[in-house]
């Protein structure tokens, strides 16, 4: 079993920038694609960016240039730097880590972007 909690949510005016963090309670980076999703009011849930073992990145089109995922392996800690956040980002971020066999939740963090 592995548990994800993120952190570094909240309120952030248009042009703002925030740092999420996914702290897994273990070390299972060389063997799980670490995933940032988010799911607005009404919508589908969507990838946001994800990082394989191998250090790969891909981002949604709406974040590429303005979103960067990016780990500790030292802290077992996943990051998404979002820079540029637009009110269209607000949503609630989920931390999510995929194997071939099985794949984990984070209880998700609010990010809200207004003015």
């Amino acid at each position: 079993q592995v548990q994800l909690v993120e952190s570094g949510g909240g309120l952030v005016q248009p042009g703002g920038s925030l740092r999420l963090s996914c702290a897994a309670s273990r070390n299972i980076f060389s063997r799980y694609t670490m995933g940032w999703f988010r799911q607005a009011p009404g919508e589908q849930r969507e990838l946001v960016a994800r990082i394989t073992p191998g250090g790969s990145t891909n981002y949604a089109d709406s974040v590429k240039g303005r979103f960067t995922i990016s780990r500790d392996n030292a802290k077992n800690t996943v990051y998404l730097q979002m820079n540029s956040l637009k009110p269209e980002d607000t949503a609630v971020y989920y931390c999510h880590a995929d194997s071939a066999l099985r794949n984990y939740w984070g209880q998700g963090t609010q990010v809200t972007v207004s003015s």
